[in-house]
């Protein structure tokens, strides 16, 4: 096969296998092992032709641009609020799951001790390509997401190490303890100079504009894999331990590129990820597949079971760690692609050192990636809404901007039992919504303090409301990853700026809220003329035209706002999306006060005829 439609058979089975994995709400590693396994040792379909040598060294390369682009994600900030915790997971956590994961692979697994205390290094990582999208997708509070994050980044490099210091120990003639320690510290030492000092340098040139602006991101790239390759020369796999450190220095030094940098590298994150665990699994043989018995299974079980619980347990005995944030600690460990890497490159290389059962190496990790993976991911969110640590559901509105106008907004949304958290960065702004019982933030909201204070797991949607349409139009795109940009919405721009040569187009803001004719300034002489917000739902009786009729043309003389989905979910009104309104819909409209007592009872009237009554039909949220 031609290595061009090799290459895109694998581009389209990792990119598909994603994609179905998102439908089907699996973890995608998941789909992706079960990909490279079809299309590798089932259909012979992958048929690479290169080394085993060759092949890790172009695994290593894709694997230290991920650890990058999970170290610039590693926030200082987090560490000195959590230092505490993620010392103590990051310090004495990886040695007691070597020494735990060591014994059991070989008094359990029937492992011979040389490959045991490599697999027991191996199992020390926690997967960061795996927890940050479970982190995302649970909603979890920032004190608990940091906390797993921190470990499962940093913990992937320093196990890595051990295995590359153990297999050299078992390895190598003239390897002791002097020459280990030896390797220890030059890989430290290529970590600071490569990465540390090395990525300050990369940062000052780009704060210096010393590098065009279009050269920035595929730059920075090029200068991971360079530092990689480097500290590998100088200690075998001490360059993921580099990268990892330039990742955490480039991504804390407050460069103004530093968002785009990001997004390039998630991008070639979940590309590299499509490949690598496409390719990994397709290079296993139905021989080594054969190796799991039930020694393994039972291993599996105490890894779970015993081991991560046990390991949490005294690597955080007398730590101000909350008892909930251990208990969650204690069984989220899911293992990804640095465990499977690291299995390919040392399981073969152990076999020709003379250990044989090093075959089972790469099955085992498999098996405990699968397992943790499906363990973990499919049980995380129940868990941590259990204890307390994420949000119980996800349903409610940030505004940004307190007014008359959000106040009101803000109550209606209350007594529909929406959660609502109006934040604004001038204290007499939000007095009079604290003083109604509406929860509030008092600070910019595009702060570093919000970023790790603001608890906003909860909330679904995002207005921005202010009086400023750049703010506001800043504000979306700002907060669009977070809330998603189909979720986030900013009041009508001003007629001036709405021209079109001079509008912002909607990459560059939020979608406009409500109608084109919906200023901050229109709301407000809209309030000064009596209008309130209203509620009513719609029905197979009375149906969103027939409330048109009755109220008139939506903009113009009444707005509609947003409302309930049949089954409680919000959604706001936009003129650049269309809703499909059916029976059950709770809709929040704003209108003149008088609108409201006509509407009702025309609603009972036409209730009576349909036999139905009106306290099925109508429930009213006035101002």
């Amino acid at each position: 096969m031609h290595i061009a439609t090799l290459v895109l058979i694998i581009l389209s089975a990792g990119i598909a296998s994603q994609w179905l994995a998102a439908q089907l709400r699996l973890p995608a590693i998941v789909v992706l092992i079960a990909s490279g396994v079809m299309l590798g040792p089932v259909t012979g379909v992958i048929e690479l032709g290169l080394s085993q040598t060759e092949l890790t060294e172009l695994i290593g390369l894709g694997v230290a641009i991920i650890l990058f682009e999970g170290g610039m994600d590693l926030k200082l900030s987090e560490f000195r609020r959590m230092g505490h915790g993620i010392r103590r997971l990051t310090i004495l956590g990886p040695p007691l799951g070597w020494l735990f994961g060591g014994l059991a692979a070989h008094y359990i697994a029937g492992l011979s001790w040389p490959v045991a205390w490599v697999l027991g290094a191996i199992l020390v990582v926690t997967g960061p390509t795996v927890i940050l999208p479970l982190l995302r997708q649970a909603k979890l509070n920032q004190e608990s997401a940091s906390l797993l994050k921190w470990e499962g980044i940093v913990n992937d490099p320093i196990g890595v190490l051990l295995a590359v210091l153990t297999f050299q120990y078992f390895t190598l003639a003239d390897t002791g303890l002097v020459q280990t320690l030896t390797g220890m510290g030059a890989a430290i030492f290529a970590a600071a100079l490569f990465g540390g000092l090395g990525g300050w340098l990369t940062g000052w040139l780009y704060r210096r504009g010393s590098v065009p602006v279009h050269l920035k991101a595929p730059m920075l790239m090029v200068l991971v894999l360079i530092a990689y390759w480097a500290s590998n020369l100088i200690q075998h796999e001490a360059g993921l331990l580099t990268v990892t450190v330039m990742g955490v220095v480039i991504g804390n030094m407050n460069l103004v590129e530093r968002e785009s940098l990001q997004h390039f590298k998630e991008n070639l994150t979940v590309i590299l990820l499509s490949v690598l665990f496409i390719i990994i699994p397709s290079q296993l043989k139905f021989s080594q597949l054969d190796e799991i018995n039930w020694q393994v299974l039972a291993f599996v079980l105490v890894v779970l079971l015993i081991i991560r619980p046990l390991t949490i347990f005294l690597a955080t005995l007398g730590g101000a760690i909350r008892k909930q944030d251990k208990l969650l600690l204690a069984w989220i460990a899911p293992r990804g692609i640095v465990a499977a890497a690291s299995a390919g490159i040392f399981g073969p290389a152990l076999v020709s050192a003379g250990y044989a059962d090093a075959e089972k190496l790469l099955p085992i990790v498999f098996l405990i990636i699968i397992v943790t993976v499906l363990a973990h991911g499919l049980t995380l969110g129940n868990l941590a809404r259990k204890l307390g640590l994420a949000a119980q559901s996800e349903n409610g509105l940030l505004i940004i901007g307190a007014s008359r106008w959000t106040q009101v907004l803000a109550q209606a949304l209350k007594k529909l039992n929406i959660d609502v958290l109006v934040a604004d960065g001038a204290y007499h702004r939000l007095k009079a919504l604290r003083m109604d019982g509406i929860k509030i933030y008092y600070g910019e909201i595009l702060s570093e303090h919000a970023h790790h204070e603001l608890e906003i797991e909860h909330l679904s949607h995002l207005l921005a409301a202010t009086d400023n349409d750049y703010y506001n139009a800043l504000v979306c795109k700002a907060q669009g990853k977070e809330f998603g940009h189909h979720r986030t919405f900013q009041f009508a721009i001003h007629k001036e700026s709405n021209q079109a040569q001079k509008r912002l187009s909607l990459q560059q803001r939020g979608y406009g809220a409500f109608n084109p004719d919906a200023t901050f300034e229109a709301l407000h002489q809209w309030l000064d003329d009596g209008w309130t917000m209203q509620t009513t739902k719609l029905s197979e009786s009375f149906d969103f035209e027939k409330l048109k009729e009755r109220l008139g043309e939506p903009g113009s003389e009444w707005l509609l706002v947003g409302g309930l989905s049949p089954q409680g979910k919000l959604w706001l009104q936009t003129a650049e999306r269309s809703i499909k309104l059916n029976p059950g819909t709770t809709l929040l409209y704003f209108a003149p006060k008088n609108m409201e007592k006509e509407l009702k009872n025309q609603k009972k009237e036409e209730a009576e005829q349909s036999k139905d009554t009106p306290e099925d039909e109508d429930k009213r949220t006035n101002e």
